[in-house]
């Protein structure tokens, strides 16, 4: 196989991309824009409810679940929630396995009405998987970001669920990437529109009661 060039390399992104999946729980087929859509009002929703949204990956997935908390807390006021305590993640997998190191924390913190982004390229990362069972058993919202083969088993566990047919890392995790961000920038946009409303019906009102 040749050396791929970067034209080459960014048609295949833009090809993946296009091509994005998204199910629905029952594993109906879902317009992507929809998905997106669905997406940004419930966690529009933890938002209001002041609940918590946990992220989770392995490798390069728990570093854009690290990510994407700090840029939903930062622009979108959302409490977040990712478990990269090193002492944490250390004493999990040395007691219990490493299986349960996010099933185990999320057990004791998540509730009812939160949500949960689980992030696999390949779908079948055990910890991912278990923590996705704990998560279901505790009525979370539960969003799913794989690739790979599209049977892969983490893709029919969510209530929305993403899926890139990238059959590599690399390529998994740059669109990855780019579907979080896209959530993030929906967010974002979203929580601003309401604050400006909100300000300018404040002012509305304050000058209601002037001469």
């Amino acid at each position: 196989m040749g050396r791929q060039s970067w034209d080459e390399h960014v048609v295949e992104l833009e090809r993946l991309l296009k091509s994005l999946s998204v199910r629905d729980g029952e594993g109906r087929t879902v317009d992507a824009e929809a998905g997106f859509d669905e997406w940004r009002r419930l966690t529009l929703r933890v938002r209001r409810s002041r609940r918590t949204i946990y992220l989770i990956g392995n490798g390069a997935s728990a570093s854009m679940a690290s990510h994407m908390a700090a840029d939903l807390a930062k622009n979108a006021q959302l409490h977040t929630q990712v478990f990269s305590d090193l002492s944490l993640i250390t004493a999990i997998s040395n007691d219990m396995g490493y299986e349960r190191v996010f099933a185990e924390p999320l057990t004791r913190r998540a509730q009812a009405g939160d949500m949960l982004v689980a992030i696999s390229s390949s779908g079948r990362s055990p910890n991912v998987l278990a923590a996705v069972d704990v998560a279901r058993r505790l009525d979370l919202t539960v969003i799913t970001l794989t690739a790979m083969s599209p049977r892969n088993p983490l893709r029919r566990r969510g209530t929305l669920n993403f899926y890139v047919a990238g059959r590599s890392y690399g390529l998994a995790e740059t669109c990855h990437a780019a579907v979080l961000h896209h959530w993030m920038n929906l967010v974002e946009e979203a929580v601003k529109a309401a604050g400006s409303s909100g300000a300018r019906g404040k002012m509305r009102r304050r000058s209601g009661g002037r001469s």
